[in-house]
């Protein structure tokens, strides 16, 4: 086996069982490992400390073990099987009114670099990392093993994820498809709610599942009120705002195959079509033309303005205005649900920012309750970079 030797004194961090191993913490590499090989992790006096995905880059080792240098040949199962146990003992894989969830968070399952979101019977997997992506197939092989013949297909979606310079052939599709099974999007149910996923055409793996409790808090406090949900994709706090009787939702968002999928979601829940509106264009500039006091309470979920730690300042003035605009417009007495799922951006920071933009609008507003994401999108204690959802529910007098 290959072997990466660490520089002397860089080992502490891995003793801490912090899954990542930077290049900057590397000595020597003994071998020539391709991207995405096993290799094993040993401190300067050769004593071994972990074995995990190599990868060309500012991260040079993905941790999977911290116990030998060899996976066992059931590797994968056990771990899946230990990721699907958190899922059963927080309800969620056995649940009446929930047939999806996240079964694979990164890190959070001492699996660096998968993601594996579960459909109702279809598992939708996503590789960040060459390692995971050249390991598909024994991933996959294992889900049958763990869901037996309810699951109905794993579809790899790793094209936009995988690093490219790893010279990966990323074209999406089926690892294992049920012969019986031929659908390309269906319907999941959500805490009762209907939603469509399409895992082949939609955003990330088809549905935001890291929302569910906070769609579910927007329901408490939606009935009798007019909702704005901006960046809407698909509407699923718009569908919750609705079964909690709402008067009227505007769902707004850029993408028409978002709104689109809107549209049906309403309908797929019953609701009556007059109670809601679809409005295809920029939430930013939709939020700056609107009249203010129209919405007694919107929800502000943009998409990550910070990918990179060097894009962290300009998306934190990103997040002063358009929070600074959307306690401005609201109506007194209104809430405003508000999140950033940009993991550079910390919670401190993305709280500073709000307050910066409540003095900006000049307002009294009342922190009523911080957000993040929920259980099946867990942290790994050892590594708490994996908490990237940050929100806040604000009272705005």
């Amino acid at each position: 086996m290959v072997k990466v030797i660490l520089k002397k004194g860089r080992e502490e961090s891995l003793k801490r069982f912090h899954p990542w191993v930077f290049s900057g913490a590397v000595a020597q590499i003994v071998g020539n490992p391709a991207e995405g090989d096993i290799v094993g992790v040993y401190a300067a006096d050769g004593s071994f400390l972990a074995a995990g995905h190599y990868q060309i880059g500012s991260i040079a080792v993905r941790i999977l073990s911290f116990d030998a240098p060899v996976l066992a040949p059931d590797f994968w199962e056990i771990q899946l099987g230990r990721a699907l146990a958190v899922r059963r003992a927080c309800g969620l894989a056995s649940s009446e009114k929930t047939n999806c969830y996240r079964l694979v968070h990164g890190e959070g399952d001492n699996l660096p670099g998968l993601i594996v979101d579960y459909y109702d019977g279809v598992c939708v997997m996503q590789a960040h990392s060459a390692g995971m992506f050249r390991s598909r197939r024994q991933i996959s092989d294992a889900l049958v093993k763990l869901y037996g013949p309810s699951l109905k297909a794993v579809y790899d979606k790793s094209s936009g994820t995988a690093p490219f310079k790893a010279g990966l052939e990323l074209i999406d599709g089926y690892i294992y498809r049920r012969e019986d099974f031929h659908a390309e999007e269906l319907p999941v149910l959500e805490n009762g709610h209907r939603f469509l996923v399409n895992w082949t055409d939609g955003q990330k793996t088809g549905f935001f599942l890291d929302q569910r409790e906070n769609r579910a808090l927007v329901e408490r406090y939606a009935a009798g009120r007019n909702v704005l949900n901006l960046f809407c994709y698909t509407g699923g706090f718009s569908i919750y705002a609705l079964g909690a009787g709402a008067v009227h939702v505007d769902s707004v968002d850029s993408s028409r195959r978002a709104m689109d999928m809107v549209d049906k979601n309403v309908e797929l829940n019953g609701f009556e079509p007059s109670r809601h509106s679809s409005i295809c264009t920029d939430a930013i500039d939709f939020l700056k033309n609107a009249p203010a006091d129209k919405y007694d309470l919107m929800i502000v979920d943009p998409p990550a303005f910070a990918k990179h730690r060097g894009a962290l300042n300009n998306a934190l003035r990103a997040y002063q205005r358009l929070n600074a605009a959307a306690i401005a417009k609201v109506a007194p007495g209104g809430f405003v649900f508000t999140f950033s799922c940009s993991q550079v951006v910390d919670k401190e920071a993305f709280a500073l920012a709000v307050f910066s933009a409540a003095a900006q609008a000049g307002r009294s507003v009342r922190i009523l309750d911080r957000l993040n994401q929920p259980a099946d999108h867990s942290v790994n204690i050892y590594h708490p970079e994996g908490e990237y959802l940050k929100g806040l529910l604000l009272y705005v007098e």
